[in-house]
């Protein structure tokens, strides 16, 4: 029994042997498995790593720790240390250690306190040591050792990895050579500073700081307790704000506008306050804080400096004082100051120098002046140098500008100054505003001079020209003109004009203007000056006037030329070249006006005195040729009925004479009424005493009734009386003229085609250039005197090969007829006297009466005067322009009738261009005619009567 028991036994030994073997094979499995995935682990990290089992034999190592000893694996692994030198292979690992399970403080002497126990790994060490012969110079390795353990926890090796820190070891070491120079820096300076990490903890401040605050290093290095220096409440300092990197505006609360960034310093702020608990009374500290950065720009701490301004403060609060009594006393200066740093900035300016130049001190403080006017520069910069040079400058006239542009006359004083010491801090220039005693001082010599020239110029044109540039160059305009009121026509002309622009000066005074076309109307209709700034505010008027002149007015200023006891004009200059005129240029004109007005119109009476005179000399030659005329016409007729009169009374001889007798005597007595004017005319023009030749007829100075109740008396009444009354009426009777709508251009057309055979034995071109007109009021017999009256007159004045145009157009909202002749023209002192009646053009002696429309032929000169009554009566305009011949300069002159035979003439076109005359008739619209006229005109006006009559 007992050996099947131990047969049984044996077996269940041998299974459990088969079981343990087959675990036992299991676990070699595995533990090569796991021997597999650690071979792999270690040789996928990149730090240097090796395994030792428990008899301390490298098991395995990875690259990078063949690449830190400089051997291949195969060397290394299966021994310890039998690769190194004999001195090496006697230094344990630290795996040495951890396998054989030596004490901390074993491994802490082996290290130099440079060992201490892991924080995340059980039972392993962590320690740094330096390795002389590692590398060429050494190397610093932060070792790790760890035991590995079997299932059972038993010790079967170990593990270590070996960390090259030797860079971090030197950037440390860089580091604490860094902090102790900051420390010495620090240390050293005599600004108070400290040094805060990025844990806002103290770790520097020097002595200085020390002595600033009253607190010991070592009370507050290590702490956060910075602040305690300044406040007596905790908050951040400044040097707290840079490590937090703090915004400009969460600064701007806790330091106001006091703080802001330092121009000198990237990162850094500083500012300036007051610190009432330091010292016995506060102290004024001014404080700089700047980031401390690593090598990639992260603050690892500030450091900040503080000064103690006190002393310089109190010293500004004294010249602030100092400065506002100056200041005070500058204010009340009378003249223009301004204080210049040394580069030409403003600092100070006063009240003066805001009123005279426009700009205020709060505009300039910091800035630079732009008061120096254009060309000036050069001069303005020579100027400061001599004033740098000299220090000071007693006095210098130039000018300056104001802030509104306009340049005025000063005076400069200036000195360089200096508040402390010899050097010089700034520039003070005092200026004196001398424009108005200039303009005064320029204003009485122009005033003196107008006065002492005044005699020289007796012509009015001439005077008023002169007048005119003294204007233009004392105001500094572009124009200046006198406009005169002329009393008869009551228009407005302008003479003497004065204008930078030739052109615009000589139109001036070929125009005349309406008063309501010119301001100068309402300056004359008020007598108060005027200033037009702008002239776009009544741009109607002045666009109006601008045309006519061709000239582009911008502003205007106007004072009255003032009589004793009228307005007699006005003087105004035109076009401001600097700035707009004010009231000092009406005051400076008003002078002028006054000074010259008294000459002006003496100037004008003796003009008009001439004038007059011309004009009486005009009407005695005048008178002279009415006459002459008169004469002429009376003596011709005169001579041939008295002649027929003789020759009838001989072929009436053999009839009775009670048949014929009677009449011959009665055409005998009225032919020698007409001999006996003639009588009379040739005594006067002979300056003989008038000889009396009978009683004068009565029969034709009595009314017609008269005339027949003499007849009634010799023949009694009856068919004769009738036949007398009849003829009477007929000869001397009135009757009623019916204005028409007449079409001007048609009726022109078809009149010229009935006068053309009147004159058909003339060699003339005659033209006509017409177009549709506005319908004229007017009777027909009253236009057909007029115009045939033109057109005879034209005709009479051309010689043979000449031309006249004859031309109906549109003017306004009426219509206007022209007549132009190219003939011989009107001499000048002629044409003012053309329309008064019974005056020719010509001498009386020159020419004999011819038949009509003959060159030159007679007349007795009433068809002018006779259209001139029509315009007055029947509301049209009549115009007369004529230049005459510059070959036939006096009326004694003769044309010879036909321009082929002129000796001045070479071409016919020569005689056209030479001379010309045109008469202009304006007729208003019917309408318009039709409302002047009113009533029909009574009957009995002179153009009434039969034509001839």
């Amino acid at each position: 029994m007992d050996r099947k028991r131990s047969y049984e036994e044996l077996e269940q030994r041998v299974r459990e042997l088969e079981v343990g073997a087959s675990k036992a094979r299991e676990a070699e499995k595995a533990l090569r498995e796991s021997e597999e995935l650690l071979s792999q682990i270690i040789q996928a990290t990149p730090v240097p790593t090796f395994v030792i089992d428990k008899n301390h034999i490298i098991a395995q190592c990875n690259k990078a720790y063949e690449r830190l000893v400089g051997l291949p694996a195969e060397k290394i692994i299966g021994s310890h240390k039998e690769w190194l030198d004999a001195e090496s292979r006697e230094t344990p690992y630290m795996a040495d250690f951890i396998l054989d399970k030596a004490p901390e403080e074993e491994m802490s002497w082996y290290y130099g306190g440079k060992c201490r126990r892991s924080k995340l790994v059980e039972g392993a060490y962590e320690a740094e040591a330096f390795f002389p012969r590692a590398g060429d110079n050494g190397k610093w390795l932060f070792l790790t050792a760890a035991p590995l353990r079997d299932a059972e926890g038993r010790f079967i090796g170990a593990i270590e990895t070996l960390q090259d820190i030797t860079e971090q070891r030197l950037a440390e070491e860089a580091l604490k050579e860094s902090e102790k120079t900051l420390s010495q820096i620090v240390e050293g300076t005599s600004i108070p500073s400290f040094v805060i990490n990025n844990n806002h903890i103290m770790t520097h401040c020097n002595r200085a700081f020390e002595n600033l605050t009253g607190i010991k290093r070592e009370v507050i290095i290590g702490t956060t307790g910075q602040w305690m220096s300044f406040y007596a409440e905790e908050r951040p300092v400044m040097a707290d704000f840079i490590v937090d990197r703090a915004s400009e505006e969460e600064m701007a609360r806790y330091y106001g506008d006091r703080c802001r960034k330092s121009p000198l310093i990237e990162g850094a702020y500083e500012a300036e306050n007051f610190f009432p608990d330091l010292g016995e009374t506060g102290k004024w500290l001014f404080f700089t804080a700047a980031p401390i950065l690593d090598d990639k720009e992260n603050v690892i701490g500030a450091i900040e400096t503080i000064q103690d301004v006190t002393e310089r403060k109190h010293s500004e609060e004294a010249l602030r004082e100092s400065e506002k009594r100056y200041r005070a006393l500058l204010d009340f200066a009378p003249y223009p100051i301004v204080v210049f740093t040394l580069d030409g900035r403003v600092s100070y300016l006063n009240p003066a120098f805001t009123e005279t130049f426009g700009w205020t001190l709060q505009e300039l403080e910091g800035k630079r002046i732009d008061y120096v006017p254009h060309g000036l520069e050069e001069e303005t910069q020579k100027g400061i140098q001599q004033l740098l040079e000299r220090k000071v400058i007693l006095r210098k006239e130039t000018k300056r500008k104001a802030k509104d542009g306009h340049v005025l006359d000063v005076i400069i004083r200036a000195a360089v100054f200096s508040l402390s010491g010899d050097e010089p801090e700034g520039e003070l220039v005092i200026l004196r505003d001398v424009t108005q005693e200039k303009r005064i001082a320029r204003t009485n010599e122009a005033m003196l001079r107008i006065s002492m020239a005044l005699p020289e110029y007796p012509e009015l044109e001439d005077l008023l020209y002169y007048i005119n540039m003294e204007v233009k160059r004392l105001l500094g305009t572009e124009g200046a003109i006198a406009i005169l009121l002329d009393e008869m026509k009551d228009d407005l002309f302008i003479l003497g004009a004065a204008y930078d622009d030739m052109d615009a000066q000589r139109r001036a005074g070929e125009i005349r203007f309406a008063k309501h076309e010119l301001v100068s109307g309402r300056v004359i209709e008020t007598g108060e000056p005027l200033i037009v700034s702008d002239t776009t505010g009544d741009s109607k008027l002045h666009e109006e006037r601008d045309r006519r002149l061709g000239y582009k007015t911008r502003n205007l200023a106007l004072v009255p030329l003032k009589s004793s006891d009228r307005i007699i004009g006005t003087i105004c200059a035109i076009n401001k070249k600097e700035r707009d005129f004010d009231e000092k240029d009406l005051e400076l004109l008003s002078t002028i006006a006054g000074t010259v007005v008294l000459s002006v119109e003496n100037a004008r009476f003796a003009e008009e005195l001439k004038k007059a005179y011309i004009e009486v000399s005009s009407l005695n030659k005048a008178k002279d040729k009415v006459i002459n005329h008169l004469s002429h016409e009376l003596r011709t007729p005169v001579s041939i009925l008295s002649g027929s009169l003789n020759i009838l009374a001989r072929k009436l001889a053999p009839l009775p004479e009670d048949t014929w007798r009677p009449t011959l005597e009665r055409v005998q007595r009225n032919l020698d009424r007409i001999v006996e004017i003639q009588y009379q005319v040739q005594d006067i023009m002979e300056n003989r005493d008038y000889r009396a030749r009978g009683i004068l007829s009565a029969l034709l100075d009595v009314c017609s009734d008269e005339l027949q109740t003499l007849v009634a008396e010799e023949v009694g009444e009856g068919p004769l009386v009738e036949r007398i009354r009849k003829r009477i009426e007929e000869i001397f009777g009135t009757k009623q003229a019916v204005s028409q709508e007449i079409g001007l251009d048609t009726e022109v057309r078809k009149r010229l085609d009935h006068l053309r055979p009147l004159f058909s034995h003339r060699e003339l071109d005659v033209t006509t250039r017409t177009e549709p007109v506005p319908s004229i009021l007017l009777p027909p017999d009253v236009f057909h005197k007029v115009f045939d009256g033109l057109v005879k007159n034209a005709v009479e004045n051309t010689p043979d090969e000449g031309k006249i145009e004859v031309e109906v157009r549109k003017k306004g909202d009426g219509a206007e007829l022209v007549v132009r002749d190219f003939g011989i023209g009107i001499p000048e002192d002629a044409q003012s006297r053309i329309f008064e009646g019974f005056f020719t053009t010509r001498d009386t002696m020159t020419y004999s009466t011819k038949k009509p429309f003959d060159f030159m032929a007679g007349g007795k000169g009433a068809d002018l005067l006779r259209m001139k009554i029509f315009a007055e009566r029947y509301h049209f305009k009549i115009e007369m322009s004529s230049s005459r011949c510059p070959h036939l300069p006096n009326e004694t002159d003769i044309c010879p009738g036909r321009i082929s035979e002129c000796p001045f003439c070479s071409t016919i076109e020569n005689c056209h261009r030479s001379a010309r005359t045109t008469f202009s008739v304006y007729f208003p619209p019917a309408t318009v005619s039709r409302e002047k006229a009113g009533p029909t005109p009574p009957a009995g006006y002179p153009e009434d009567r039969p034509e001839g009559r």
